[in-house]
């Protein structure tokens, strides 16, 4: 993923020039996620987000991956460091709605989604419904 940088161009780290303000957010396309294992992905979004990060994923997790980004999350909880994840998905993913049927001959999700991870004490869902997800962040 390319480094980000501040505006100047002099590639003087953003908090030294004072740019350490605001929230990051990382904006991970589906082609950067494609080629990743379920753990790099994995990986990928709890270090950002152990960071302080706000992490959007343009393709969203699998089922199996949320749920593995959910253990993993769970383990490395700890009360002065990491306090965990909010994780909100737009939409939800339609293969509640596939029969078993239709699952194991491998029918294909065609619902593209949008997976928004944050830090779970700057990030609060306020309201979400099929178009819309309204969260509020807060610096920590």
């Amino acid at each position: 993923m390319p480094e980000v940088t501040s505006g100047d161009g002099d590639g003087t780290p953003p908090e030294e020039d004072g740019l350490d303000d605001g929230v990051r957010v990382d904006m991970i396309s589906g082609a950067r996620m494609e080629g990743l294992t379920s753990m790099e992905k994995i990986r990928l979004i709890l270090d950002g987000v152990r960071d302080g990060n706000i992490v959007i994923l343009e393709e969203g997790l699998t089922p199996d991956e949320e749920s593995k980004l959910i253990e993993v999350t769970m383990t490395e909880i700890s009360p002065d460091e990491f306090s965990g994840i909010e994780i909100e998905t737009y939409p939800k993913s339609s293969s509640s709605n596939t029969g078993l049927f239709d699952r194991l001959m491998g029918k294909e999700e065609q619902t593209q989604k949008l997976t928004v991870i944050g830090p779970a004490n700057q990030i609060e869902t306020l309201h979400k419904d099929e178009n819309l997800i309204s969260a509020l962040v807060s610096r920590k």
